[in-house]
């Protein structure tokens, strides 16, 4: 039983939590015309070690880490946060896909994701990644980790920023956002199956193909087989649940989609982006009302909270390395850009869309964070390359959103023959 005065010191956490994020991410994408999740993690950086810890040290002790039994609590919403996340990144999934243009997102398929990915599973091979490496010393998920934030590109971001921007019903919008669909679908799995091998030993091959297959039927019976009995539950008379409360309802399947994937070692955060894939594909007005109330309250309270934490476990001042983080952004920037422009040129866009599309397909927002805290709860990376790939993720985001305000005001186009 926790004590009256761990549950204030608890809940007093969480309100400084939840006003330095929310203060921070209005003061970013009102101000600074940036994304909000990077004032959210901002703002949980100022309360963390690298600034209230190291100028008041004793007050950050004393907020954050005194009582295991209170870190534990944070722990547990942060990881809520983390799952309606991933939830709520599902519904998303399905109206982003774009059925034209299939020649064009083929060939970025390859440029943005392929290539980049191959080109991180071989950077170990040629840089001397062992000072970064997590506890579990597992070389093989380091590399597919590296691989994964190389490659991936993040929906939700990319997609508010072409919201702030207007331009989210374009084509250069509905290629994009169908790429990074695609893409982001395919390395979840990829770190569903990172996460399913952590150990301190290199796995076998029959471990890496039964994880593989594991994740893949999983995959495939949520995405082919589900959503059919999740309409027909839905309609059934003996549902009291849905009749009761709709929000308790979808709740209630996404929980159970991440204990499913839990029991099966399958992470826990893919079972809940199958839930939010599986709930997007359902019709009906009253589930699509309720999924706005549950990405409503999501954003306001366990989503900020979940960034916040992530950047209160940033430490720039004991677990940085600023000349490792240059050269990493480097190569991860020019690698992605190269890919996406190279390939876009050979489906014959020319130079400016190339670049436009580079520079979108670069923005790695909340999916590059939670592949970094992933990882680095996971004993995969340790804490200063998790700094490396949690600025990775902001100053990317930061890129895009940047770049496309300054080719909109420019007025020039963003893709080749728009409609």
């Amino acid at each position: 039983m926790l004590t009256s005065f761990e549950l204030t010191r608890f809940f007093s956490a969480i309100v400084l939590l939840l006003v330095s994020a929310h203060g921070f991410g209005y003061f970013f994408q009102r101000l600074l015309k940036a994304p909000k999740v990077v004032g959210e993690i901002i703002g949980g950086l100022v309360l963390g070690p690298t600034v209230l810890g190291f100028f008041f040290p004793s007050v950050y002790r004393w907020i954050f880490n005194a009582f295991p039994s209170e870190g534990q609590l944070i722990a547990a919403i942060y990881w809520i946060g983390l799952v309606l996340l991933m939830f709520i990144s599902g519904f998303e999934m399905q109206r982003s896909l774009d059925k034209g243009d299939k020649a064009l997102i083929g060939t970025l398929l390859v440029g943005a994701t392929v290539i980049p990915f191959i080109v991180g599973w071989l950077a170990p091979h040629f840089y001397y990644f062992a000072p970064y490496i997590g506890e579990k010393g597992n070389i093989f998920s380091l590399t597919i980790i590296i691989a994964i934030a190389i490659a991936v590109t993040s929906i939700p971001v990319i997609s508010k920023i072409f919201i702030d921007l207007g331009i989210i019903n374009t084509r250069f919008a509905k290629i994009v956002l169908s790429t990074a669909t695609i893409e982001d679908v395919v390395l979840w799995v990829g770190l569903a199956i990172v996460t399913g091998l952590v150990s301190g030993i290199m796995p076998s091959l029959f471990d890496i193909a039964t994880r593989v297959l594991v994740t893949g039927a999983f995959f495939a019976v949520a995405l082919f087989v589900l959503p059919r009995l999740f309409e027909f539950v839905n309609r059934s008379r003996f549902n009291l649940l849905i009749k009761s409360s709709a929000t308790g309802y979808l709740i209630l399947t996404c929980f159970l989609f991440a204990a499913t994937a839990s029991l099966l070692d399958v992470n826990i955060i893919f079972g809940a982006f199958l839930a939010g894939i599986v709930v997007g594909m359902t019709s009906g007005a009253n589930i699509s009302l309720v999924k706005e109330h549950i990405k409503e309250f999501s954003l306001g309270v366990f989503i900020p909270v979940y960034f916040a934490v992530v950047g209160l476990k940033i430490d720039l001042v004991h677990h940085f390395d600023l000349l490792f983080f240059l050269k990493f952004l480097f190569f991860a920037v020019i690698v992605k850009t190269l890919g996406t422009v190279i390939f876009a040129r050979l489906a014959r866009q020319d130079w400016l869309s190339s670049i436009n599309l580079g520079i979108a397909m670069n923005t790695r927002g909340g999916p590059g964070i939670v592949v970094a805290t992933i990882a680095f709860d996971l004993g995969v990376i340790n804490a200063t390359f998790f700094s490396v790939l949690v600025l990775l993720a902001i100053v990317t985001s930061l890129m895009g959103g940047y770049w496309l305000r300054f080719v909109l005001s420019r007025g020039w186009r963003l893709l080749d023959n728009p409609v």
